[in-house]
C-alpha cells in the first residue's frame, strides 16, 4: 500500500524490524505503545484508519496534496 520495508516502517515506528516482524508474524505479543507507534508511523505516512465503513474497520490512503 505505502511501499515500506519492514525496515523503513520498523525505523519510522522506532522499534525493531525483528519486533515488527514477530508481530506481523504473530508470534510477538506487543505493548499497546508499540501498536500506537506503528499506528502513528503509518498515519504519518499517509494511511488512514477507518473505524466503520459499512463494511467493518479498515485503512485507505490519504489523497495527495496538489
Amino acid at each position: 500500500m505505502l511501499g515500506l520495508t519492514q525496515a523503513e516502517l520498523a525505523k519510522r515506528a522506532d522499534i525493531s524490524t525483528t519486533g515488527l516482524n514477530n508481530i506481523e508474524s504473530g508470534t510477538g505479543d506487543p505493548k499497546a505503545s508499540t501498536l500506537t507507534a506503528i499506528k502513528g508511523a503509518l498515519e504519518s505516512a499517509g494511511v488512514i484508519f477507518v473505524e466503520e465503513n459499512g463494511e467493518g474497520p479498515g485503512v485507505r490512503l490519504r489523497k495527495a496534496s496538489k
